[in-house]
């Protein structure tokens, strides 16, 4: 099976977008906060690489990302 850094790209596009939809557990306290702490960074990272626009040369995967405000 060949890599193919686009197929990458749109996985973490999906995990994004499954970590901004999940709910909340049914937990309380310093737990959920901890919980909603950890999706926001989770959500976040996934999208920054869901966001990158991929490339494989000579076997060096390569993520450009524009972190600049749109």
């Amino acid at each position: 099976m060949e890599f193919d850094p686009n197929e990458m790209v749109t996985r973490f596009q999906e995990r994004a977008k499954a970590v901004r939809d999940r709910g909340l557990p049914p937990v309380e306290g310093p737990e959920r906060q901890r919980f909603r702490e950890q999706a926001q960074r989770d959500y976040m990272d996934f999208a920054m690489i869901g966001d990158a626009e991929a490339t494989l040369e000579d076997g060096v995967l390569t993520l450009r990302i524009d972190l600049r405000p749109r």
